[in-house]
């Protein structure tokens, strides 16, 4: 009776109150025997949410509504008139800020709606633990803070939110910025970093420093992928890794996705103090405790300081946005941020952290390098008609239905200390700006003349790690390796299949958004901005490993002249998900020379005669069973979003004839290991056939660290041939991928084995960090040297090119002068 009334009359869908339903299934999960699912055991928690699959409509001033609603009144937020200002607007719908307060008294509410004493003993003891009883004094505490009553907690946020010595973004006026180049700020960054990643080098290569023209020194980008905490504690651990061997200070650019954008976060502020050792054990203290557990959360809520710290974004939110919506991804960051941005003893926390645009202060020297954060807006054209509507709209035509099928994509959005910026759209904004309305490309202000402040980290830690708001196509990837053993999977199997171009565009769970900043520029963006853009007053972003896990797009980005990229892959199922390969189809829509094409796992041939079968069995299906079979295998190929259907060569580097693949299609000795580098050219293709993937280099084993022999010593032809290959002149990209695999030299962690290294697990022990950690480590250890012979190689062929530009100018400048001088020897 007492659950059936919590479920009943506890609205927990929206703002803290979603901390209620948290708590409550938290205590029935803690103390019930583990399940196939249990978090416990790595493995990830049951989720439901109601489908929402239609954009959101415009609403406030940029609604085309025939009936919109009434505007609401902006009142002087002067300290001088703070007492006349009503607690909730007069319609309690139309504040974001009273929905919020009213949710929360609700939830407090229902929870002392329950009679706890009428709960049997036996079912207490089952779902109930003892914290429960003080949740009804855990949230009248936390409605008092958030009523905007004198003396509160919520009307010192706001109060100080106003304040330009606290938040000086609010004073600034901030315009949209259209442009395909670098923003300024990171253009000086760059002229400033090149001084230090001169002196790391000569230092890596052991080369005097005045022999080391800054033009030869490489552009070195470091990326981290997705997997949640298993990609913060394995990225952490390979960045330590490069920091103590000195490679991590010749590096320009970090990347990250997911879990390693926490790891940034967490690199860039107070806690981590740029020292990826004192990251980790801070990690070891924090994240033993699941984010979700209740009493940790609560506490944190509504005790000094952490409250302040970790509420003021909700109530900046709220306030400063009328028509915000909180959600669980917002939630959701705010319960990341308890755990992560908040050090041990909780009496340390620095507001100066909850800031993007904060982290100037480690890079505006050059000191450090750039961190970039991604984010995707899924595209999903024609989706609002696709049924038409009751005022005589007509549904969308087949045929639109299927372009829409086909245009689907995934938005890269890049947010660094200094910009937000997206590619498709070519437009930007200060990061400091983020969080506040723009239209016609200025960004809004209130009535006292002042803007809202900069969207807290917490907010963006949700968006860059939600991985729950995937869509169902990805949900049903990820379960359907469990279930595929069971009887009659495979009808259902091949339903979800022909149904996976609809299953792509569904999200069970809505993203997180943020302003659109936008709107009323559909005229000055060019035609790769999606219309539908225009359409909503937010833009939704969520996790970017929906599209890819590893976040290599924007260190393609032209101007950022990145020389060597290094990827470390702590992803779920790297082998099968082969996100270089990924990256192909992006290089060719884009022109990108020197894209290392074919790298990435090597796929298995099928022999021939299978190929016929299924090509004889496909001209016997119907249309509609065609269809689902072109969807597999673009799914199969991970359904890039931007070229696909070209991204049809083999990515393996073997040789041989096709006999010889059709006996030993899955050769070991083809697999990659724990370094694999590949390089690409930068010449013009003369034919219009595809190109042969690029070459894997230094597939041989290398030599231990530890081992008494120099590499030269055991360098082979086949190493002087690939030496060759990185320092040709027309050498592009090389590429170096670090795939987090299992080392005989660590026993008893398996990345793919290991329960507790699921990407869906929020509890890591001291001693399991400990163990990815020596993984990592040791991992890198196996690639160590290779990683410096490649930065060597990069280095001379840089070196090499200029000299020879240099004799190039001297020879045309003595030319000249002996054209308009003559020969005086003569």
């Amino acid at each position: 009776m007492s659950c059936r009334l919590i479920t009943t009359q506890w609205p927990f869908r929206r703002a803290l109150s979603l901390l209620v339903g948290g708590s409550l299934t938290y205590a029935a999960f803690a103390y019930r025997k583990p399940l196939a699912n249990d978090s416990r055991d790595g493995k990830q928690w049951p989720r439901t949410s109601k489908i929402l699959t239609q954009p959101k409509p415009l609403r406030g001033k940029h609604a085309k509504d025939e009936n919109p609603p009434p505007e609401q009144t902006t009142t002087s937020t002067t300290s001088s008139n703070d007492d006349d200002i009503p607690l909730f607007d007069a319609d309690p719908d139309s504040s974001a800020w009273a929905s919020l307060s009213e949710r929360v008294e609700n939830a407090r509410a229902a929870l002392n709606a329950i009679t706890w004493s009428r709960v049997g003993d036996d079912i207490a003891d089952f779902l109930l633990p003892d914290w429960t009883l003080d949740l009804p004094g855990y949230f009248a505490k936390l409605q008092r803070e958030l009523e905007m009553a004198p003396g509160s907690l919520a009307e010192e946020i706001w109060e100080e939110a106003q304040d330009p010595a606290l938040n000086p973004e609010i004073a600034r006026v901030a315009k949209v910025r259209i442009s395909k180049d670098l923003c300024e700020e990171e253009k000086m960054f760059r002229r400033k970093r090149r001084r230090y990643t001169t002196r790391a080098l000569a230092k890596y290569l052991g080369i005097p420093e005045a022999d080391v023209d800054p033009e030869d020194v490489p552009t070195i980008a470091v990326c981290g992928s997705g997997g949640g905490l298993r990609a913060l504690v394995a990225g952490t651990s390979s960045y330590l890794s490069a920091q103590e061997a000195g490679l991590f200070d010749c590096i320009t650019y970090t990347a990250g996705v997911s879990g390693s954008c926490w790891a940034q976060a967490l690199y860039y502020s107070t806690i981590g103090n740029q020292s990826f050792g004192i990251l980790l054990h801070h990690l070891k203290r924090r994240i033993g405790t699941h984010i979700a557990y209740p009493p940790a959360a609560l506490s944190l809520l509504t005790a000094a300081p952490t409250n302040k710290f970790l509420l003021s974004g909700i109530l900046e939110k709220v306030k400063g946005d009328p028509t915000a919506e909180l959600g669980l991804v917002d939630v959701y960051g705010i319960l990341l941020a308890a755990r992560l941005l908040v050090p041990r003893g909780e009496l340390g926390v620095d507001s100066r952290n909850l800031k993007l645009s904060n982290q100037q202060i480690y890079v505006q020297d050059g000191a450090h390098p750039l961190p970039i954060y991604a984010a995707v807006r899924h595209e999903i054209p024609v989706e609002e008609n696709e049924q038409g509507d009751e005022n005589g709209v007509e549904a969308a035509s087949p045929a639109t239905k299927e372009k829409a099928k086909q245009e689907a994509w995934f938005q890269w959005f890049e947010s660094t200390p200094y910009e937000l910026w997206s590619e498709e759209i070519e437009a930007g904004i200060p990061s400091w700006s983020v969080g506040r309305q723009f239209h016609n490309g200025i960004g809004t202000v209130r009535d006292n003349g002042l803007s809202v402040p900069e969207l807290r980290l917490p907010f963006m830690l949700g968006i860059w790690g939600s991985a729950f708001c995937a869509t169902l196509s990805h949900y049903y990837k990820e379960i359907r390796p469990v279930v595929k053993g069971v009887f009659g999977f495979g009808g259902i199997d091949d339903l979800l299949e022909e149904k996976n171009d609809e299953l792509i565009r569904v999200h069970p769970i809505e993203p997180a958004a943020i302003p659109n900043y936008v709107l009323g520029l559909e005229d000055q963006l060019p035609a790769t901005a999606a219309k539908s853009i225009f359409k909503s007053d937010h833009l939704e972003l969520a996790d970017a490993g929906m599209s890819n896990n590893l976040p290599i797009y924007p260190l393609l980005r032209p101007g950022r002249d990145v020389d060597i990229l290094i990827a470390f892959d702590a992803s779920a199922d790297i082998k099968t998900e082969n996100w270089l390969s990924v990256a192909d189809g992006y290089a060719r829509q884009r022109g990108i020379k020197g894209w290392p094409v074919g790298a990435g796992w090597p796929k298995a041939e099928k022999p021939k005669a299978t190929t016929a079968e299924e090509l004889d069995a496909v001209e016997a299906m119907s249309a509609q069973q065609a269809a689902g079979k072109i969807a597999d295998a673009r799914e199969e190929k991970r359904k890039d979003p931007i070229g696909a259907a070209n991204n049809s060569q083999p990515t393996d580097d073997r040789t041989g004839n096709d006999d010889e693949e059709e006996e030993n299609p899955t050769d070991p000795s083809t697999d990659l290991t724990y370094c694999n580098i590949w390089v690409g050219t930068t010449l013009e293709r003369t034919s219009t056939q595809e190109p042969p993937p690029s070459k894997r280099l230094f597939a041989s084993p290398s030599p231990s660290p530890s081992s008494s022999s120099s590499p030269s010593s055991t360098s082979s032809s086949s190493d002087d041939e690939d030496n060759w290959h990185l320092t040709s002149p027309h050498a592009g990209l090389a590429l170096i991928y670090f795939p987090f695999l299992p080392n005989p030299s660590v026993a008893g962690v398996d990345p793919n084995n290991s329960d507790f290294m699921s990407t869906w697990n929020f509890i890591y022990t001291p001693e399991q960090i400990q163990k990815v950690v020596s993984l990592a480590r040791a991992n890198f250890r196996e690639g160590e040297e290779k990683v410096k012979r490649v930065v060597r190689a990069v280095y001379e062929r840089k070196r090499a090119r200029r000299l020879e530009a240099e004799r190039r100018g001297l020879d045309r400048r003595w030319r000249g002068r002996w054209k308009k001088e003559g020969d005086q020897f003569r």
